[in-house]
């Protein structure tokens, strides 16, 4: 009997190394493609975007998905990655459904990778208001109108409806907010930032207030606030402040008028074109301290920490007169009487005539 031929095995045999060949190449293929795709994907995250400009920035809205920030870097020129990387990435980053609301900043050389960390950290773009020392309200005012990342709630309210927006209804707007440096974030309003403002002057005030000298002839913060606001006006010196502070107090105390030119200049308002005349200094006003004893009805401009602390401890001494030096650096003279105070007076003249000499241009020799 003859055995049974194997052609059949070796046919089936032949097909399934074939097979395998093929299935080993196309998990083989799969694999190598697989391996770029990550590679371009790693690329893509790592690599710095290109064609950014310094001050280029992205804003997220409340409720914005990831494909609509997406839009919005095309929008701002991002053209690197497909919708896929950016959603692999982001999943990857746990971002994907952490981005905080807010504007950030597209830094030339910052990497999709880079972008989403922040954004999912709420790294926005911070800005900066710097409310000066010495202005009055409406400086304050002008300079917060024309900051545009700002919204801006109080255009067009009085200062009665500011201070009632600012839940203050009643209270005079003037030395109410504290001079200092504010961070805010684009979407940010000027109420928010001046109700801040307000609650950093309550709380300064507060602090000079308690730890102010026993013998002060101030009898309320807002007494303090106002002689504040005096100092700050008087004087660009930080040592001159304290000496300043005591020399008004002990006008106080003795009923003396105050007599400071920034109180009378407040009193003008907004006719007032940087000369002060004898006429003002006459006229009658609220805040005309030649003409008024004690102090004027409100602040005259916004006092900061240094002047708060001035008048919270006055230099003690005898001085009742002060006027300038005259020679440009803002110092003062000081006088216990007038007729020590007549003599400094002429002093000034004295440096301000040489000063003007000094300052003219040489003319050319004949």
């Amino acid at each position: 009997m003859s055995r049974p031929r194997k052609h059949g095995s070796v046919a089936r045999g032949s097909v399934v190394r074939v097979l395998s060949a093929l299935l080993l190449l196309s998990l083989l293929a799969v694999a190598a493609a697989g391996f770029w795709a990550w590679q371009r994907y790693e690329v893509f995250a790592d690599t710095p975007l290109a064609g950014l400009q310094a001050g280029d920035s992205v804003v997220i809205e409340r409720g914005d998905s990831l494909p609509t920030v997406l839009s919005r870097l095309r929008q701002a020129g991002v053209r690197e990655g497909s919708e896929y990387e950016w959603r692999l990435l982001a999943r990857q980053l746990g971002a994907a459904s952490r981005l905080h609301v807010g504007e950030y900043a597209l830094m030339p050389g910052i990497s999709p990778r880079e972008l989403l960390v922040a954004m999912r950290q709420g790294d926005i773009i911070q800005y900066r208001f710097t409310l000066v020392e010495g202005w009055n309200i409406r400086e304050l005012r002008a300079a917060l109108g024309k900051v545009d990342t700002l919204k801006h709630e109080t255009s067009g309210l009085d200062a009665a409806a500011l201070m009632s927006a600012l839940g203050r209804a009643g209270e005079h707007p003037e030395g109410r907010f504290l001079p200092e440096t504010y961070l805010y974030s684009r979407g940010d309003s000027d109420l928010d930032l001046l109700r801040r403002a307000y609650a950093a002057m309550e709380k300064a005030l507060a602090a000079a207030w308690e730890q102010r000298d026993p013998d002060t002839g101030l009898k309320t913060p807002y007494e303090m606030l106002i002689m504040a606001s005096i100092v700050e006006k008087e004087t660009g010196i930080a040592s001159e402040r304290p000496q300043i502070a005591g020399l008004f107090e002990r006008r106080l105390k003795i009923g003396m008028r105050l007599q400071t030119d920034p109180t009378v200049i407040y009193g003008i308002g907004k006719d007032y074109d940087g000369n002060i005349r004898r006429s003002h200094l006459t006229t009658d006003t609220p805040y005309n301290t030649y003409t008024r004893r004690g102090l004027p009805p409100t602040p005259i401009a916004m006092p900061g920490v240094g002047a708060l602390d001035a008048v919270a401890h006055p230099a003690p001494g005898s001085a009742l007169y002060f006027v300038a030096v005259g020679d440009g650096s803002g110092r003062h003279l000081f006088g216990d009487s007038l007729a020590e105070h007549n003599a400094n007076v002429r002093k000034y003249l004295q440096n301000y005539r040489q000063r003007m000499r000094d300052t003219q241009p040489a003319k050319d020799a004949p």
